[in-house]
């Protein structure tokens, strides 16, 4: 079975940085959280939450902006998850591609969709997606879009959204390089989930 691997190969630490506290060190507001995620079908809250948490004066505001993002974002979700999926390929994070996988296959992405996901912009011929992923790859290189790229967008997507799609590339590249210097490891129930698919695109 191959897994998909960007150019340069994910990019972790050696070893984890940052550990996620066990339950009884979360407090009462993580514990909810934790509640809260089993309702929504998943075992746990993920341990980029915990960790970020070990500060909680910076965790409290990026967890209502992050929201904001995700899952309350105005984007249509199957866009969101290719722009996330898009952003961890690009900054080799194993992690928060693991999660978004998941995530993404949820709310609709097939198998073939993240495939695609990971070849880039040159693997979409239909705008506005083409342009997204153009973003992604722009933003990421250069901190620009590019002209042709904006008016791409632009004819799909009015100024409000515009910003939040800038916005959300600019969050998970940051999110990313907190995940790679953190050197977390996927949990076991999203490990199988990307592990399943890659079993499923090995044998399509």
């Amino acid at each position: 079975m191959a897994e998909l691997v960007p150019t340069g190969g994910w990019s972790t630490p050696a070893r984890p940085r940052l550990q996620a506290p066990c339950a009884r060190e979360r407090g009462w507001l993580l514990g909810l959280l934790s509640r809260l995620a089993g309702r929504l079908g998943r075992p746990d809250i993920p341990d980029v939450i915990t960790v970020l948490h070990l500060n909680p004066r910076l965790f409290w505001p990026w967890l209502w902006f992050a929201s904001r993002l995700m899952p309350g974002g105005r984007l249509p979700s199957r866009v969101r998850e290719r722009v996330i999926l898009r952003t961890a390929w690009n900054c080799r994070s194993r992690y928060e591609w693991g999660q978004h996988v998941q995530i993404g296959l949820r709310v609709g992405l097939t198998d073939a969709d993240v495939v695609q996901v990971s070849r880039g912009p040159a693997a979409y011929t239909e705008q506005p997606l083409r342009a997204v992923m153009q973003a992604c790859d722009e933003m990421f290189a250069r901190q620009l879009i590019e002209d042709a790229t904006w008016q791409a967008l632009a004819q799909h997507y009015d100024r409000k959204l515009l910003i939040e799609l800038m916005m959300l590339i600019g969050h998970y590249v940051m999110v990313a390089g907190f995940l790679n210097s953190a050197g977390l490891v996927l949990e076991p129930p999203i490990e199988k989930v990307l592990q399943d698919f890659h079993r499923r695109v090995a044998a399509a």
